[in-house]
C-alpha cells in the first residue's frame, strides 16, 4: 500500500512538472489556472538520432511537427480562455518557413509561439525556433513560421467557433495582422483547386527528369496520428510531406540535403482517422543550389463509402544539396520533358526569382 501511495505522488508531481513546463519559463499562470491573456508559449526538447538524416542534420520534418505543437498549444488555450463552448484548433495554413540554420542530433530545440493577430474565426500564431548546443551555450535562431488556426467544436467538428479577440499594445499592430489575414485568405482561395492533377508513375525513366525522382508515400491514419476530433495532426501531415519531398530530392542530387524553406502549405480540407493517404512530390524547378519540390496530398477514405478520394493540402519544398563538410553543392539541372512541366518549371522559376528579390532587398542597407 505504501508502495502504491509513494507512486501515486511521483505520478502526480510529474504531471504538475510537464504542466509547468508548457505554460513556459517566466509565467504567472498557476497549473489549473485559466488565463485569457496567456498568448505565449513554449516547447523545448533534445534532439536524437531518430530525428536526424544519415548526416546528423535533424529532418525539417521534426521541426515543423515541433512548430505545429507549439501553435496548437497556444491557439487551442487561447480560443478556451472564455467561458463558452469548448473547442480545439485545428491548423489551417503555414506560411512560408525559412530553415535559416541547421539543427544537428544532441543539440536542444526551443520552440516559442506567440499569439499576433485574431480575426472572428481564426488565429495568427508566430513561431520561433532555437537550437541550443548544451556544451557551450551557444544558441541560434534556426526557423520563423507563422501559422493560422480555426477553432473546432469539441461536440461539431463542422462548426467553427468565435476567437476570443487579443489585446494590441498598438493600433498598427491589428492593421498589419488584418492585412496579413486578407492576404492569406486571398492565396487559400487561389491555391485551393490550382494542384488537382495526380502524379502519375512512368516506366523506365531517365535520369534528371521529373519522372526520375518523383515518389509516393501511402500512409494508413491511426488513432497516434490524430486531434481529439479523430483528425490527423498538421504537424503529422507536414513530418510525411518534408519526407517524401526529401525523398525526391535525393533522388535527383544523390547526395545529402536539407530543407531550405516551405513555400505556403494550405490544408484544404480536414483528414479523418482511418483514411489512407497519399502524399505525392514531384521536382518543379532547380536554379544552381536548391531544387523546389511540389507536394500533394490526397485523401481516400476507404472506411465511407459515401465520400471520394479529395486533396488534403498541397505545398512547394526548397532543399539544397550538401558537401560532407556542410557546404551547399551545385545540383543536377531538371529536365522538363512534357508540356505540363514546362509549365510548371517556369512557375517554379517565377517563384524563385521573386524570393529572390526579395531576399536581396532585405539585404540592401538602408539609407
Amino acid at each position: 500500500m505504501k508502495l502504491l501511495v509513494y507512486a501515486l505522488r511521483l505520478r502526480a508531481l510529474a504531471r504538475q512538472a510537464a504542466t509547468w513546463e508548457h505554460l513556459g519559463p517566466g509565467s504567472s499562470q498557476r497549473p489549473g489556472e485559466r488565463c485569457c491573456a496567456s498568448t505565449k508559449a513554449f516547447v523545448t526538447r533534445i534532439m536524437r538520432p531518430d530525428d536526424a538524416n544519415v548526416a546528423g542534420n535533424v529532418h525539417g520534418g521534426t521541426i515543423l511537427k515541433m512548430i505545429e505543437e507549439a501553435g496548437a498549444i497556444i491557439s487551442t488555450r487561447h480560443c478556451n480562455s472564455q467561458n463558452g463552448e469548448r473547442c480545439v484548433a485545428a491548423l489551417a495554413r503555414v506560411e512560408r518557413t525559412d530553415f535559416l540554420s541547421p539543427m544537428c542530433i544532441g543539440e536542444v530545440a526551443h520552440v516559442s509561439a506567440e499569439i499576433t493577430y485574431t480575426s472572428k474565426h481564426s488565429v495568427e500564431v508566430q513561431v520561433n525556433v532555437m537550437s541550443e548546443n548544451i556544451l557551450t551555450g551557444t544558441k541560434k535562431l534556426t526557423n520563423k513560421a507563422t501559422l493560422w488556426y480555426v477553432p473546432l467544436s469539441l461536440k461539431n467538428v463542422d462548426k467553427v467557433l468565435e476567437v476570443p479577440p487579443v489585446v494590441y499594445s498598438r493600433q498598427e499592430q491589428e492593421e498589419e495582422g488584418r492585412k496579413r489575414y486578407e492576404a492569406q485568405k486571398l492565396e487559400r482561395m487561389e491555391t485551393k483547386w490550382r494542384n488537382g492533377d495526380i502524379v502519375q508513375p512512368a516506366l523506365n525513366p531517365e535520369p534528371n527528369t521529373v519522372s526520375y525522382s518523383q515518389s509516393s508515400l501511402i500512409h494508413l491514419v491511426g488513432p497516434s496520428d490524430c486531434t481529439l476530433h479523430g483528425f490527423v495532426h498538421g504537424g503529422v501531415t507536414m513530418k510525411l510531406m518534408d519526407e517524401v519531398a526529401g525523398i525526391v530530392a535525393a533522388r535527383h542530387c544523390k547526395t545529402n540535403i536539407v530543407t531550405a524553406s516551405v513555400d505556403a502549405i494550405n490544408f484544404h480540407d480536414k483528414i479523418r482517422k482511418g483514411c489512407v493517404i497519399t502524399i505525392s512530390g514531384r521536382m518543379t524547378f532547380t536554379s544552381n543550389k536548391s531544387m523546389e519540390i511540389e507536394v500533394l496530398v490526397d485523401a481516400d477514405p476507404v472506411v465511407d463509402n459515401s465520400q471520394k478520394r479529395y486533396r488534403a493540402a498541397s505545398a512547394f519544398f526548397t532543399y539544397v544539396s550538401l558537401s560532407q563538410e556542410g557546404k551547399s553543392l551545385p545540383v543536377p539541372q531538371l529536365v522538363p520533358e512534357t508540356e505540363d512541366e514546362k509549365k510548371r518549371f517556369e512557375e517554379g522559376k517565377g517563384r524563385y526569382l521573386q524570393m529572390k528579390a526579395k531576399r536581396q532587398g532585405r539585404a540592401e542597407p538602408q539609407p
